[in-house]
């Protein structure tokens, strides 16, 4: 499904709209206050996203992240997980990005340490971790007389 299709959605100022949203599109919300701008963008379709995508981690997972209560709406097809960043002030740090202040860094950021592999940027070889024991059998291999720096990150 290339758009998002909301039937019948009620939520606060909302009247029983239905309407059509094109995917990979640019979509702007206008209106007069009260009109009900802020109940679909993120009352209806963050709300329903965000649970949707809360439905699909563990129990355990859910047990720590905010509950998103379904919205009144008769259906909405084509919703991919959502997220909202509300117009209020943004923080006064200069280093502050989209990324950041939407809170998707994080995600990316673990979800680039657990799938990513490192490279040296002397020689381009894989760094990949070691346990003790093949630490300890590849020192062992060494010719005698070798030079070892242990090296630790303080504090």
């Amino acid at each position: 499904m290339k758009q998002i299709l909301i039937t019948g959605a009620c939520q606060h100022n909302l009247k029983n709209i239905s309407l059509v949203l094109p995917h990979q599109q640019l979509i702007v919300i206008t209106g007069v206050s009260g009109s009900g701008k802020s109940s679909l963008a993120f009352d209806t379709l963050f709300a329903e996203g965000q649970r949707r995508y809360l439905e699909s981690l563990s129990t355990q997972a859910r047990h720590f992240l905010q509950d998103f209560d379904r919205p009144q709406v008769t259906s909405i097809e084509g919703l991919c997980p959502a997220i909202a960043i509300e117009q209020k002030p943004l923080p006064r740090n200069p280093r502050s990005t989209v990324g950041t202040i939407s809170e998707i860094h994080d995600f990316l950021r673990v979800l680039y340490t657990r799938l990513g592999s490192v490279f040296c940027s002397s020689c381009g070889q894989m760094i990949r971790s070691h346990t003790i024991p093949q630490m300890v059998d590849e020192i062992l291999a060494w010719p005698p007389g070798s030079r070892l720096w242990v090296l630790a990150p303080l504090g």
